[in-house]
């Protein structure tokens, strides 16, 4: 897989338009835009882009979790099932 390959100037894009569309749906690689020499945008398939974000938001969820431990608010296994033993406990009654 060539980079270069994915990395189009916006003149490319506005004349080439369906070309792009097909390659990236095809390919699956995102393709970079440039405006006069520069980085300025990606575009990706609605999959990838899907399987990004929901990647993103376990990232951020494992991040949110690995700070509460280590702030200390965490519950120990058995307390844990014990909670869940004294709610079943309750809701049968």
């Amino acid at each position: 897989m060539k980079i270069s390959m994915d990395i189009k100037p916006v003149t490319y894009l506005k004349s080439q338009a369906a070309d792009i569309l097909k390659q990236v749906n095809e390919t699956r690689r995102p393709i970079v835009i440039t405006q006069n020499g520069e980085p300025k945008a990606v575009l990706q398939d609605p999959e990838s882009y899907e399987n990004m974000r929901n990647a993103i938001g376990i990232l951020k969820l494992i991040s949110q979790g690995e700070e509460e431990v280590r702030n200390g608010n965490f519950l120990s296994q058995e307390d844990v099932f014990s909670g869940l033993e004294k709610l079943v406990d309750t809701e049968n009654d």
